[in-house]
């Protein structure tokens, strides 16, 4: 069965990205599962997105019937990004989490993708997604430090967003690939990426 794969990416570090690694090993995981596996990838460092303008946001919330030639070519990229979105299957995001968050060009990419009209309408019984159901999500997740158990856990702002932000939308199969603690040195990154391993071959196992 064929399968496209929207990878995202956002970390600026190149081959020293530990999400980007994740990110790899995730899409090697999915050609090897599914044979025909077209990746489709939005890297948004060398191809960084403007955050939202007056222009902009003002042609979301015009009827497209009533929109002008300026907000028509305003939502060209965003209109890309969502039809991106829709086309996929799977779904592959690298988030490193910077300042107990996302990086700022992640959240460009959200705010493009999250419209009213596109991703998601405003129904009688509140927010309902317009994305057909059935993707699958994961996010490759990096952290200097430990945030799913101890002191830290109260700072984390990245993954409880992402599953907000995403599920807002439609998408709630989400899987973290997880690297804790990764600025500890290289026996904490060697433990982390193994333990990301782990994590990984049980979420593949589990998707159709």
């Amino acid at each position: 069965m064929s399968h496209t794969v929207l990878n995202v990416e956002t970390s600026p570090l190149g081959d020293y990205s530990v999400s980007r690694k994740l990110s790899a090993k995730v899409l090697a995981e999915l050609k090897e599962k599914y044979v025909e596996t077209q990746i489709v990838t939005r890297d948004l460092t060398t191809s960084p997105l403007p955050h939202l303008s007056g222009l902009t946001v003002g042609a979301f919330f015009t009827p497209p019937e009533q929109r002008n030639e300026a907000q028509i070519e305003a939502l060209k990229l965003s209109d890309e990004l969502v039809d991106e979105l829709f086309a996929a299957d799977i779904v592959v995001i690298g988030a490193p989490m910077w300042n107990f968050g996302i990086p700022s060009s992640l959240k460009a990419w959200i705010d493009h993708i999250a419209r009213a009209g596109r991703t998601f309408k405003y129904g009688a019984n509140g927010p309902e997604s317009l994305l057909p159901p059935g993707k699958k999500v994961f996010i490759t997740s990096s952290r200097g430090g430990v945030y799913t158990s101890g002191p830290m856990e109260v700072m984390d702002h990245q993954e409880s967003y992402l599953k907000a932000v995403l599920g807002f939308i439609g998408l709630h199969d989400v899987t973290f690939i997880r690297a804790e603690g990764v600025a500890k040195g290289e026996d904490a990154v060697k433990n982390a990426m193994e333990t990301a391993d782990g994590q990984l071959k049980k979420a593949i196992k589990l998707i159709a």
